[in-house]
């Protein structure tokens, strides 16, 4: 592969749009493994959140595709391939890309713990209107008096 083929292939696969339009691969291959990865990605998007059970079935897919993203960028970069190679794992980066952004838009259910959350934000701007309101900026003001 030319430094200019190399060259074209890493700024297709960097710019912000690549993944606008591209369809998931049917399958990709990572680590040996052959993965239905547009089967995978389409039964966990149809639920719209990620079910307690399955998050760490969805983490590790993401950390696995993120790896094989990685891999495949670095065998472009070493340029060791023809050019017919480094256009198809283009193609299978821009694929994951996909992938990734279809997992990483997806939210976790943990209603209990944002149950959690959102008690301890209501209950510290409560608190914050309170000094405000009583004229306690902060905490410290009744010890300079």
């Amino acid at each position: 592969m030319k430094a200019y083929q190399q060259k074209q292939l890493l700024e297709r696969i960097g710019r912000d749009g690549a993944t606008v339009g591209h369809q998931l691969p049917e399958a990709i291959e990572i680590q040996g493994e052959t993965i239905d990865l547009r089967a995978f990605v389409f039964e966990i998007k149809r639920r719209e959140t990620i079910p307690p059970g399955e998050r760490d079935r969805v983490e590790t897919a993401k950390r696995n595709l993120r790896r094989a993203r990685i891999e495949r960028v670095e065998q472009i970069e070493d340029g060791g391939i023809s050019y017919e190679e480094g256009v198809d794992l283009a193609d299978e980066i821009v694929g994951i890309d996909r992938a990734l952004n279809v997992l990483d838009q997806l939210e976790s259910v943990d209603l209990e713990a944002e149950a959690q959350r959102q008690d301890a934000a209501d209950k510290k701007r409560w608190t914050q209107f309170l000094k405000k309101a009583l004229g306690h900026e902060d905490d410290n003001s009744r010890n300079r008096r």
